[in-house]
Formats: C-alpha cells, structure tokens, sequence
C-alpha cells in the first residue's frame, strides 16, 4: 500500500549503492537513517548491463579513473543481498524502496514483494521498463529531472493504472538550488492529479526540503551517506546523519504551514531573492544545470556491438542505454519496434547510438 501522502511528507534516505558492495556497511546505514529520522530506505538494484555500454567512459575515483561500466559492474549483488537488507529495514520499522534499471532487476525487485517501486530520472523514458513495471500494480515514484512536460506525461501514460507519486528533481550533481523551480511541486500536481514530492540533489540540508514541505510536497528523498568522504559515487552531495537528522527537523516544522508562514524565517538565512529564486515561476523546463544531460543521461537506443552495413536489425543488437559523456545518443526506446527489420546502411560502431541516418 501507498504510504499516506498527507501534510506530513515520507521521507525517503537514498542510500543507492553507498553500501559499496557491504553487507554490514548497509545495515548500518540503515540504522543510522532511522535514528536521523528517515521512514524509508531506498536502495539500487545495479546491473552494468542494464544502465551502460561499456565504451561510455570513466569515472574518476581517488585511485585513479575506472571505467564507468566497471564501477557498476563492481556493484552488482545477487537478490538475497537486497532480501536481507529488505528485512533488517523492515525489522527497523522503516519502508524499504529500490530502484530497478532495467527488466532483470525489476523482476528480481518484484520477487522481494516491495510495497513501491522507484524509477529515477534517466529511465523517465524508459518504456520496456516502465511497462514492466505497470504490469506489477505496485505503486512508482517517478522523478522527473532532466524531463519536459511531454515526456512526464508520456511516462505516466505508459504506467496507467497504478498510484505514481511524481519527484520534482533537477539531474545535476549537485543540484543548484536556484534552480529547483519548486512551484512545479503545485502545477505538477495540477497538471497530472498525482501527488508530488521532492527529489533534491541540493548540498543544503534544508533550503530546498522546507520549500518543499510548506508546498505540499508528498515526499522529499535526500542522499544519505555515513560520511561525505566515503568513497560511494554519490556520497559528496549527500547528507550525513547530523545533516540528515536537520533536514528532517526542518521538513517536520514546515509541513502544514504555508510558504508565506515559513518564508520569513527561511529568508533571513539565505534572503528573499535566494527564495524566489528557489520557489520559481512553476513552468516546467530543463534546468540550467540539466539541460545539457537531456538525450544523453535519459535512455536512447545504441548498438550491442558493431553493426556493419546490410546488417538487419534485430532487437537484440540494440538497447536503451545512457548515453552519458562519450557516446553519440540514439533514438528514443519507443522507436525500438519501429526499426527492428530495418537494413543498416552505415557503419554503427559498438556503443553508439542508432540513429535514422543509420538506415536512410
């Protein structure tokens, strides 16, 4: 079931694949999100497969630059990792989330029996996905970062007949919070009839969360780290327990008030122009920070491996990827059933988007 979406928003720790790979290192992150004052957990059920080519690029890490790929791949546990951090999160009393990416890890989500599921923003236009997910009946929370309003509206098309909790975000790491625009937390809601929360990439702990809250919002979900300079990818733009704990403070004091009831307090900290900056004009566009990741980290169609000229494409050459910094992006997932048949008429290298002038 749902959880309640009411003047008291569910606060989501995303501690994504922080655990590194640990057992024991999950479990106490899952203490330490309770005692900061989290509801639920939200995990990643990683398979490099799913989220990448392996030409995508690197990443650089303290030890020197890995491939992209690789780091996920280093991430990679089997359903019983995630079975036993489901109920040591459940034995806590808190709600247990994750995030699939692709249709293996959506089943094996699907067989914990979880009470949602959590699609994040690059796979907004992931349709086999998507429609994967709809199949189960489950509950999704759906961000929407690096997204326009069609491609909102086609996502929940594709999930119709489920309960979506749509996340406001802004895909930057970190997020500016000039940026956030969260009126759209009210024109979302009225646009689609959902509820609508917060996804915040933000460093504050509580500019950007207590906006939220005096909106209406739904939810707001934060990294969580132990420790900014573990070394998780997303650990430099997430909140330790004391931060988190603050967020959680501020959220809970701002629920149920309105942004003229909180806005004097908040603008002696970071002034009214910072707040109008924040607060937006509610008209959905790519952020600043985003815009450039749109086409690249959202999903688009690229080749298994090389595709020489008079190849017929099948649909297993091809799959929706990010694209990411080094790649070309493709076609749109949705364009998958249209190409399969077509004669490649051009050289498709492996990794790289399949585009229309591939054929023509």
């Amino acid at each position: 079931m749902f959880p309640p979406h009411t003047q008291r928003p569910f606060i989501i720790a995303e501690i994504g694949t922080s655990h590194g790979g640990s057992l024991s290192k999950a479990r106490e992150m899952v203490d330490a999100a309770r005692e900061a004052g989290a509801e639920c957990v939200k995990f990643q059920i990683v398979y490099a497969d799913e989220i990448l080519h392996p030409n995508t690029g690197e990443v650089a890490l303290p030890g020197g630059n890995i491939r992209l790929y690789d780091r996920f791949k280093a991430l990679e546990r089997p359903p019983d990792f995630f079975a036993a951090i489901k109920e040591h999160a459940c034995s806590q009393g808190l709600a247990f989330l994750c995030t699939p990416f692709g249709i293996r890890s959506a089943r094996e989500l699907r067989a914990l029996n979880p009470f949602a599921l959590k699609i994040a923003s690059p796979e907004l236009n992931h349709e086999p996905l998507l429609r994967e997910a709809a199949s189960y009946g489950l509950p999704v929370y759906l961000s929407t970062g690096v997204s326009r309003l069609g491609d909102i509206e086609e996502a929940l098309s594709l999930l119709k007949g489920v309960p979506v909790c749509l996340l406001h975000c802004v895909t930057s790491y970190p997020a500016p919070p000039e940026e956030y625009n969260l009126t759209l937390i009210n024109s979302l809601r009225g646009i689609f009839g959902v509820p609508v929360g917060v996804s915040d990439h933000s460093l504050d702990p509580e500019l950007v969360p207590a906006l939220a809250a005096s909106l209406g919002a739904a939810a707001v979900e934060k990294h969580f780290c132990l420790s900014q300079d573990d070394p998780g990818l997303d650990d430099p733009i997430a909140l330790p327990p004391a931060l988190f704990a603050r967020m959680v403070r501020s959220v809970r004091q701002a629920a149920g008030l309105s942004v003229e009831e909180v806005r004097p307090d908040l603008a002696g900290r970071w002034g009214a122009q910072m707040l109008d900056a924040v607060l937006g004009d509610g008209v959905k566009r790519l952020a600043r920070s985003e815009a450039a990741h749109y086409g690249r980290t959202n999903r688009s169609l690229h080749a298994l491996w090389e595709l020489p000229p008079g190849t017929v494409l099948e649909a297993g050459m091809v799959s929706p990827l990010r694209t990411e910094k080094n790649l070309r992006p493709g076609l749109p997932p949705s364009w998958l059933s249209r190409i399969t048949g077509w004669q490649v008429k051009t050289l498709i290298p492996s990794g790289e988007g399949i585009r229309l002038e591939d054929f023509f």
